[in-house]
């Protein structure tokens, strides 16, 4: 526990004066997504909501839109502490907006294997860089008065039986990989809240597991709440011993009145719920949530001071606001960053392209528009882009640019301006998934013709219209609440009201997708009357997200009209009402498989350039599942053949959260991974392939080349063995003597750089590093001042192309001869740099001691083996130009 500071002297009365039912009721979530109140003590209503690429808000639906950011591992991806600090502020700022008080994110478990299937939601295979984004990430949120949640603790790395495997990890990788990022963000960025996982650790279900009280509080004297996965809390005196603090969501908390009789009868000691009463009031506090704290500090006490210096420029030179005090937030805390919608936009788009990878590139890129007279934009995901992955991780964004929405935009030319305009031919080519998409807004009109939409009604057992909603969307998602006006215990059915538009003449298919009973009618006659399941081991996330599917044929004139009505009835033998996800599906018109692909080969071959948009679907990265094959689905892999077959000059975008398998490499002219880029997807990318935007993204994670040796994310008999021990990612590569497609770190960019020369400069020649602060904003290379510099290394660097260029600096370190095991090399240590044509700069990357020292399991403490290690400087783990080498102590 830390020492009691002024804060929790002021709190302490204040726990005092509630009864013990008043402090129990405070321990579980008032509904899905806020906290009781308690007027007793000055509480207000606590809000927490869903990140980490946008905040959803209580509501989750097109309503109430949302700013969708990159995802996390496009974030970690640019290896830019100050840009992703920046998007915190962003992220604080939107929080704000819809009155949310705790953002639960970041994601900081590690891509153990690339099968997992939200590896997109995590930021890296690397503990160090995963670290250095989390911190930077949680100060951004923090420094605007808004709680951030680090999850899921620990070694929840994959979704297969996630409620209930148990993962078996030895202690040096529990402690050197998987604990590491959350150790650096309890300490340095001083986090306010923690996740517990669902999954088991070495035994112990992590909302009752030892590692809460002995490490987050023992060790690392973390002073914040620690909250419970949705429906992770399984148990009523074990959890409330092991340090859980809050337990969510409140509908089936096995706390309540079986934890007051636990402790009224002395099984638990109540001095545990003061300290989780105190927690609470104290996030409560940073929020600005609790009025009136006698002797409270200054305004803001406990908040994460906000940096003025972090202050960015787009692409088209628009000022980007930085994460400074733009006013007066909630109870007197500093307010969040404003953000007005030009700087919104181009912070999101300068983003995007920062995070871009050039995996490869044969000099076609970038491509000079005025020499351009024909592009083909191909490709499932060209015209309906993946901004962000599925799961809870989910926001509707006001707006979503297609990557041919993009390059269109990039491509015109006013009327007045010389040269031909350029001809840009589409076709999707492939189709990357089985399943039947959501109906277009523009397929579908409101039941008086008024205009686009659905209108959705719930209705009571005895056929008593509850309430009716007017909808621009297909899908509808409610999670145990219809709304605060819909008296939710008498909906039994659920109604959908609109009429289909054809936009061509053709066979359709017309369907639905969900859990449960569903009738549907076309043209006022029942077409289907069928009940959709879940599998037996189905995921409420895959429930959500990918719920079954029930399709009818109709053959439709083009301009026809027809009413559709799909009733959701009650069913007691299937997941209730209150959890469920119900989609409109049409699939119009469309040629065969071989016809779409020879309309792509045919606009390739009369185009100057082709880009082919390629990527992943919700049916293979989402949470609740794991991925079964690391292919990319349907037809795409012969899509990107044809169209390389016929045109050189092929361009192919990866639009997919985590690696895929790309076999056709060597036939294409370009690679650029975009990952899950967010809502500017399509202006971001055509700053990068008309060259007015680096893509300035190092890969953090390895990107394979086939599917050997790969971790797996299947449990046997309920359990999920590390058996990989510390070498996964590039350190499993480099033992095996295996190399992957592309390798950590890598990226191109759009200039070349020499590296010149890299020294450990003497003792006492090194700019002094300060303290961290409490709560303080420091700069991002200033680490907790517990583990110091070990060594400083200074690296010449030269811009040696014909343009401005962005280099990310990577140190590695190794130990020949170590008497542990250890990897044959890992990151030490990283820093960016920015430099003109010819421009040489020295580089500073500071190495902390944590880098070097490794757990002894026989101590059970950090320990650094003295001697020689060696440094090795470069552009990847696999593109070292440079060596020194520290003696170490």
């Amino acid at each position: 526990m830390p020492k009691p500071d002024r804060l929790v002297a002021n709190l302490v009365p204040l726990v005092a004066k509630l009864t013990l039912e008043q402090k129990v009721r405070l321990l579980s979530g008032a509904n899905f997504w806020s906290l009781y109140p308690e007027p007793a003590v000055g509480l207000r209503r606590v809000v927490v909501s869903d990140g980490p690429a946008g905040v959803r808000g209580e509501v989750w639906d097109e309503r109430s839109p949302s700013a969708n950011l990159p995802s996390p591992t496009a974030l970690a991806a640019t290896w830019d502490e100050a840009r992703v600090h920046r998007l915190g502020g962003l992220l604080a700022a939107q929080a704000r907006e819809k009155g949310v008080d705790v953002l639960l994110a970041p994601t900081v478990n590690l891509h153990r294997s690339p099968y997992g299937g939200r590896s997109f939601e995590c930021f890296s295979e690397d503990p160090l860089l995963a670290a250095r984004i989390g911190v930077a990430y949680v100060r951004g949120v923090q420094g605007g008065g808004v709680a951030a949640t680090v999850k899921h603790f620990v070694a929840n790395d994959s979704e297969t039986q996630r409620m209930s495997l148990d993962a078996r990890v030895a202690e040096r990788p529990l402690r050197e990989l998987y604990l590491a990022p959350f150790e650096a963000i309890v300490r340095e960025a001083r986090v306010w809240a923690v996740m517990a996982a669902y999954n088991r650790v070495n035994g112990h279900t992590m909302t009752e597991s030892p590692l809460l009280r002995d490490i987050l509080h023992g060790e690392w004297g973390f002073d914040g709440v620690v909250m419970s996965d949705w429906f992770a809390t399984r148990s009523t005196e074990a959890t409330a011993k092991a340090a859980l603090d809050l337990a969510m969501p409140g509908m089936g908390s096995p706390w309540g009145d079986q934890l007051v009789a636990a402790v009224s009868a002395g099984r638990v000691d109540e001095a545990f719920i003061d300290d989780k009463v105190l927690r609470l009031l104290r996030l409560a506090e940073r929020v600005g949530a609790l009025a009136d704290v006698p002797g409270d500090a200054a305004p803001g006490a406990g908040a994460a001071a906000p940096r003025t210096d972090l202050v960015g420029t787009d692409v088209a030179g628009v000022g980007v606001a930085g994460v400074g005090v733009a006013g007066v937030g909630v109870a007197g805390r500093p307010a969040p960053p404003s953000f007005t919608p030009t700087e919104l936009a181009g912070e999101l788009r300068a983003a995007a392209a920062a995070g871009f990878v050039l995996a490869q590139n044969n000099g076609v890129l970038p491509l000079a528009p005025g020499k351009l007279r024909r592009v083909a934009v191909l490709g499932p995901n060209a015209a309906r882009a993946r901004t962000l992955g599925g799961g809870s991780a989910t926001v509707f964004p006001p707006y979503t640019v297609s990557p041919v929405d993009g390059i269109r935009a990039a491509l015109g030319r006013p009327p007045q301006a010389a040269g031909d305009p350029v001809e840009i031919g589409y076709a999707p080519g492939a189709y990357a998934s089985e399943r039947v998409p959501v109906a277009p807004l523009e397929s579908l009109r409101l039941p008086d013709g008024s205009g686009p939409g659905a209108q959705v009604s719930f209705l009571a057992e005895d056929g008593t219209l509850l309430a009716t909603e007017t909808r621009a969307t297909g899908s509808y998602t409610w999670l145990f609440s219809f709304g605060p006006d819909i008296p939710a215990e008498r909906v039994t059915r659920i109604e959908v009201h609109t009429r289909v538009v054809a936009e061509q003449a053709g066979a359709y298919r017309i369907g639905c997708s969900g859990f449960g009973r569903f009738r549907m009618s076309l043209g006022g006659a029942e077409v289907f009357d069928t009940v959709l399941r879940l599998g037996p081991d189905g995921d409420l996330a895959e429930g959500l997200m990918t719920p079954p599917q029930y399709l009818h044929p109709v053959t439709l004139a083009a301009g026809q009209e027809l009413d559709l009505v799909l009733v959701r009835e009650a069913d007691p033998d299937a997941t209730a009402l209150l959890g469920a996800s119900i989609q409109l599906n049409l699939d119009p018109p469309h040629g065969t498989a071989e016809e779409e692909l020879a309309r792509a080969a045919a606009l390739a071959r009369d185009a100057d350039v082709a880009v082919v948009v390629v990527g992943t679907t919700e049916e293979v990265e989402s949470e609740g599942f794991d991925r079964a094959s690391l292919a990319l689905p349907g037809g795409q892999d012969e899509l990107v053949r044809r169209v390389a077959a016929v045109n050189p000059n092929t361009i192919v975008v990866v639009n997919s959260g985590a690696p895929v398998l790309l076999p056709w490499v060597d036939q294409v002219a370009a690679v650029l991974l975009a990952w899950f880029p967010g809502q500017e997807f399509g202006n971001a990318l055509a700053d990068v392939l008309f060259g007015l935007a680096e893509p300035g993204g190092r890969l953090p994670a390895s990107w394979p080349a086939s599917e050997e040796g790969l971790p797996s994310t299947q449990p046997v008999d309920g359990t999920l063995r590390y058996d990989e021990g510390l070498f996964i990612g590039y350190r499993g590569y480099d033992r095996d003597g295996r190399a992957p497609r592309y390798r950590f770190g890598h990226g191109l960019g759009y200039t070349t750089w020499e590296y010149l020369d890299a020294t450990v400069p003497a003792a006492g020649t090194v700019p002094a590093i300060g303290t961290v602060p409490a709560m303080g904003i420091v700069p991002a290379m200033d680490i907790v001042p517990a583990t110091g510099i070990a060594a400083d290394v200074a690296v010449r660097v030269r811009n040696s192309g014909d343009r401005p260029g962005r280099e990310v600096v990577q140190v590695y370190a190794s130990h020949p001869g170590s008497a542990i095991e250890r990897p044959v090399r890992w990151l030490a240590g990283f820093a960016t740099v920015d430099a003109q044509p010819g421009e040489e700069v020295t580089v500073r990357v500071p190495l902390h001691r944590r880098a070097f020292e490794h757990w002894d399991v026989s101590e059970g403490a950090w320990a650094l083996e003295p001697g020689d290690y060696q440094l090795s400087a470069g552009r990847s783990s696999g593109d070292l130009r440079l060596s020194t080498q520290v003696s170490l102590a």
